[in-house]
């Protein structure tokens, strides 16, 4: 099972340093990556992974936001 398919939750994310919270969203980059790709060639049954994955990314970059600013 890919990362991209559960929903991350804020709370978890918390827990997380900046250096991990890095790492997870690349990895989510290159799922994103992959799924719209597969899905340009029509190869991507679950059509919903592209939002969940964006939407992962978001709450990705929105606590590493809330880290820097609680760190400045």
């Amino acid at each position: 099972m890919t990362i991209i398919m559960k929903k991350l939750f804020v709370s978890d994310l918390k827990k997380k340093t900046i250096k991990d919270l890095i790492k997870l969203r690349n990895k989510l980059r290159r799922e994103l990556f992959d799924n719209n790709l597969k899905n340009t060639l029509r190869s991507l049954s679950q059509t919903h992974l592209i939002t969940v994955g964006k939407r992962n990314i978001a709450r990705i970059n929105t606590a590493v936001t809330q880290k820097v600013k609680e760190a400045a």
